[in-house]
Parts: structure tokens; sequence; C-alpha cells
């Protein structure tokens, strides 16, 4: 403790040293900030004296930095003028040169004296600014007759006709002509009866008309002419030259301009190959021809302002008019039978090509090859419904002076069902047919309808027809062939859909009672000849047992006698008359026999040793049963004369 306090003064006199110490230390620092302020406020005074001095000084140089700078932007504007007057030399020496050889280099040039031009313009304080532009402006004018005459050369080199044989290549396969086509047939290549519904699907492969590469290059002349004020110059001969190309293509792929008058002097087979080669030429000239001068049109015009619709549809006007012309001639010309499948078939195309033409032919401009095209459509389609009319107007009152003698299947049955039969291809394109005219029904029901009412005519001259014979039964056959042929040709086809169960049934009466008639009118006066009103019914007859039933030898002779006679008459007439279908043949046949010959043997069984025990026994009994049946068998055959069996 004692240690602790002995040590304590100590520390307070260091304390106190180094209080001094500090004190001091801040005494000195505070003279020296003063002493510093001192100096510092000499320095700001003698400062401002000098900023004064050098004021002068400052001035003189900001106007010689400013003066550098203007003769810095007159060097730099004298520059430009003379870089514009070296563009304009190399540009005029271009200019002057022509664009055949390097069309890319002539159109910069252009462009450079375009931008000349627009130099100029926005210098007009340079005191040579005006000769200058006319200078240029005049080179321009030159460029122009230039840049105009490359595009008509160039449009002529490049608008050639485009062969056949390159357009079908462009076709889908099932379209294109096979190599052993004779040349003259090579436009009716894939045409068919009726197209196949691959067609719906098929690939079309539009043609190079102008090389890709040469695009741009007339893109690029085409607003130069444009620019220029040429837009007529421009617009007459892209119109000639393309408008040309395209009827020459057409030309030669056979494409005919052919009046009504034409089509009604024409053969039908002949009138029949060129409506399907038109069929053809109309996919190949729309969806190949037509389509490609559109696409070409559409990039050589790309972004250039200028009427491309009202050029695109003059260039094609002529061609759409001669390519649909055929059509409208066909449609107009005289109306018959054998022309509604064509006439579908025309339409069908149309109405195939109807969504491309809206396409290619869009715009007010083009408005008129719409109208062209849809007004085809429904004249096609009146004249197809008004051919169904005419075609059932001429079934009822056919009056042709064919007699089939056979009795056999009328060739108007075969003709009209057939026709029926091949409208049932064409149910799709019947339907959209019955559309274009509001009808107030399904168009399922009106082909029913109308297929309905084609059936009842070919009935209704069937009917007076049968009436030319004149012997009853081959009335009675006849029917029954024709109205059989109807109902199993129904049976067989699309048409069993449409006419329906009930039809069919009706019919097959119809058939059974025309074979019932005919059995019935045929065969009842000889089957009366073999029966004897009160005659035995069992064993053989005796002379008793003929004077009790009244029966004498000499009318069993005469009736043996005139069973011969009428059953040869009838072997001689009807084995030359036809049943065509072999299960009916067969059938009629049999049913004859069902009542013929059990009558035949049960007459010889109790009549036959009445005249057997006499003379000339052969001269009555001349056919066994057996006999008579095999004779049966040659009926409905179509025997003729010389072929008859005895």
């Amino acid at each position: 403790m004692a240690v602790a306090t002995a040590a304590l003064p100590r520390t307070v006199e260091a304390l106190e040293r180094r209080a001094t110490m500090l004190r001091d230390s801040l005494q000195r620092s505070q003279g020296n900030t003063e002493g510093m302020v001192t100096i510092l406020g000499s320095f700001d005074h003698r400062l401002s004296g000098l900023e004064a001095a050098m004021r002068p000084t400052q001035v003189r140089t900001h106007a010689i930095r400013m003066a550098h700078e203007n003769i810095d932007k007159t060097i730099k504007a004298a520059d430009g003028i003379l870089s514009q007057f070296d563009l304009a030399r190399r540009a005029e020496a271009a200019v002057l040169k022509g664009p055949h050889e390097d069309l890319e280099s002539y159109l910069e040039a252009v462009d450079l004296l375009k931008g000349i031009v627009r130099f100029f313009s926005s210098n007009k304080n340079f005191k040579s600014s005006e000769g200058v532009l006319n200078h240029v402006n005049n080179l321009l004018a030159k460029s122009a007759l230039k840049i105009e005459e490359e595009f008509r050369q160039l449009m002529t080199t490049y608008s050639k006709p485009i062969e056949p044989d390159r357009l079908f290549d462009c076709l889908p396969k099932s379209l294109r002509p096979t190599k052993d086509d004779p040349d003259g047939d090579r436009g009716n290549a894939g045409h068919s009866e009726h197209p196949s519904k691959s067609l719906e699907t098929a690939v079309y492969r539009t043609p190079t008309l102008i090389p890709p590469r040469i695009l741009p290059l007339m893109n690029d002349i085409a607003q130069q002419l444009v620019q220029a004020g040429n837009q007529q110059s421009c617009h007459k001969v892209y119109r000639e030259s393309r408008g040309s190309a395209l009827e020459l293509s057409l030309q030669k792929l056979g494409v005919e301009k052919l009046s009504k008058e034409d089509v009604q002097k024409m053969q039908w087979e002949a009138l029949e190959a060129k409506i399907g080669n038109w069929i053809h030429f109309m996919r190949i000239g729309v969806k190949l021809l037509l389509a490609g001068e559109r696409k070409i049109c559409d990039q050589i015009f790309d972004g250039v302002n200028f009427n491309k619709d009202q050029c695109f549809a003059e260039l094609t006007a002529n061609s759409v008019v001669t390519l649909l012309s055929f059509g409208d001639a066909v449609a107009k010309s005289k109306r018959s039978p054998e022309k509604l499948f064509v006439l579908l078939d025309m339409y069908e195309v149309m109405r195939e090509l109807q969504s491309e033409m809206e396409v290619i032919f869009e715009g007010q401009s083009c408005s008129e090859m719409r109208k062209a095209s849809l007004s085809l459509t429904k004249r096609l389609a009146q004249t197809a419904q008004e051919t169904f009319a005419d075609f059932e107007d001429a079934v009822e009152k056919d009056a042709s002076k064919t007699i089939v003698n056979d009795g056999t299947v009328h060739p108007l049955t075969s003709y009209v069902i057939n026709y029926v039969k091949f409208l049932f291809d064409y149910q799709s394109t019947l339907k959209l047919l019955f559309q274009e005219f509001e009808t107030g029904s399904e168009t399922e029901s009106q082909l029913t309808i109308v297929t309905m009412r084609i059936m009842q005519a070919l009935q209704n001259n069937l009917d007076g027809k049968s009436k030319q014979y004149r012997d009853p039964a081959l009335t009675n056959l006849f029917l029954m062939n024709n109205i059989h042929y109807m109902v199993r040709s129904v049976r067989r086809s699309e048409a069993k859909d449409i006419l329906g169960d009930d039809w069919i049934q009706r019919h097959r009466r119809i058939v059974q009672q025309n074979a019932n008639q005919y059995k019935r009118v045929a065969w009842a006066k000889i089957l009366q000849t073999l029966s004897i009103q009160g005659a035995g019914s069992t064993g053989s007859s005796t002379a008793s047992d003929l004077s009790s039933s009244g029966v004498s030898r000499a009318m069993i002779k005469e009736r043996f006698k005139s069973f011969n006679m009428q059953f040869e008459e009838l072997h001689a007439k009807q084995s030359q008359w036809i049943v065509p279908d072999q299960e009916l043949r067969e059938s009629l046949r049999l049913a004859v026999a069902e009542v013929l010959l059990p009558a035949y043997r049960s007459f010889v069984k109790r009549f036959g040793n009445l005249v057997e025990n006499g003379k000339n026994p052969h001269k009555y009994v001349r056919y066994s049963a057996e006999m008579v049946e095999q004779l049966l068998g040659e009926f409905f055959e179509g025997q003729q004369w010389g072929d008859q069996k005895r």
C-alpha cells in the first residue's frame, strides 16, 4: 500500500508534463495556421491581378480558335463539294457508257447522281449549284432513256414462251403425258372420264418464267423508271412482253379460241376430245402459267409505286378470254344428253380453280377476270341442270325405231342405266351443282328426285315400246327383261342407296308379275290341249273308258298333233327370244317346266297307248317328256333358225 501511494505523485507529474507539451504544440500549430492564412490571402490578391492581366489574351485566343473552326468547316464543305464533283464525273462516265455491260454498276451510278441532286438541292447558296443541278438532271434524263431501253431488252430476252414439256414437268405425276402418247394427244394427258380424287391433293410446281437472279435487277430498273416518272413506259414494256409470252405459251400448248358456231359444227368425238384437252389446259393455264405470271409480277414491282394489278390484268386479259372462250362456247351450244358428263367435268374444274383465280386476280383492277371465271362456272352449272331436264324428257319421249325382236334389254334401257350409274361418280359435283341454285331441299334428296324421275321416265317409255309387239307373251318378256335389268343394275351400284330398298322391292314384284303373265299367256293354249274334261285320272284308258268319258281316239290323235305343232312353234319362236340374265333365264325355264312337264307326262301316260298301238305312232307321240325338257333348255338363247336343234 505504501508503494502504491508513493508512485501516485510521479504519475500525476508525468501527466502534467504531457499536458504542458500538448498546450505548447497547440499554440505553435495555431500560430502556423494564422501565418498560412495570411500567405494564402496574399496569393489570392496576386491571382486576381494576374487574371485581370490575362483576360485580353484569352479573348484573342478564342477568336483565333473560332477562326480555325470556320476554316475547317469551309475546307470540309469544299471537300464535300469537290467529292460531289468527283462522284458526278464517275457517274457521268458510267451513264454515258450505258447499262448493258454492267447493269448493277450503272444503277449504282444513277443512285449517285440522285444523291448529287439531293446534295446541291440542299446547298442552294453555292453559287454554281444551279449549273451542276442542270447538268446532273440532264444525265438522269439520259439514264432514264437508257434504263427504259435496258428494261425493254431484258423483258424481251427473258419473255420467251415456255415449252409444253417444261410445263408438263411441273404437273403432278398423275397428269403428266406418258412417253408413248402421240404428240397430237399430249394435251389430253391425265384426262379420264372422271377426274381422280387424288387431284384434290396433287402438287403443282410453279414454273420458272424468269431466272431468279434477274428478278432483283428488274425490280431495281422498275423502281428507277417509276421514280423517273416513266410509269407508262414501264407499264407498256412489261404488259407487251409478258402478255405476248403468255399467249404464245398457250398457243404452243394447243389452246384455241373457239366460238359457239365452231363448237356447234364439231362431231361429238372431236368435241369430247377437245373438252378433255380444255380441262387439262385450264389447270395448266391457271395453276402454272397465270400463277407464275402473278408471282414474277409481284416480285418485279415489289416496293415500286406502281399499279401492278392493272398491269397484270391487261397483260393476262387476252389469254384469260382465250382460255374461257371454249368453255363458254360449249355451255352456250346446243344441249344434248351426252354432253352432261363433260359439262360436269368442266364445271368441276372451274370450281376447283375458283379459289386460285380469286388469289391470282386479287384487287379491283382484276375484278373482270374474277367475274368472267365465276360467270362461266355458273353458266356451266345452269346448262348442266337444263341438260338434266332435257335428258329426262328425252327418255320419256324417245321414239327410236329400234325394236328388239328377241325381247331382250332395249339399248335405251342400258343407255339410261349406264347414264344414271355414271351420275353417281359425280355425287360431290352434283351436290355443288344443286347448291348453285336455291332449291329449298337437301342436295341428297335433289339427287334422289332427279334419279327417280329419270327411272320413271324410262319405265314409261318401256311400257310404250312393249305395246309394239304383236305377241302378248313377248310384251311381257320384254318388260320382264328390262325391269329386271334396271333392278339388278341398281342393286349393284350406288343408286341402291339413293333409290332405296322400297324401290327395289317394288320393281322386283313388277318383274315377277311380268314373268307370271308371260307364262300364262304363252303356255295357256298348249296346256289346254293337254287337258280333257271328264277324262279318268288314273291308269291307262280303254275303249270303254273313252266312250264313257266322251273322249274318242280321233280326239286324242288330234290333241297329240296339236301339242306337237304348238310346241314346235313355241320352240321355233321362243328359242330366238332372249333372256340375257342367266339366273332369270333358268328361273323362267323352270317355271314353265313345272307346269308343262307334269301335264304332258300325265297326258302321255293316260292316252299314249291309244295311238302307240295304231299306225305311225311317232306321228302323234313325237316327243318324250325328257325330250320336251331338253328342248325347253333351248328357249331364250337367241338361236337363229339354222342353229335350232331338233
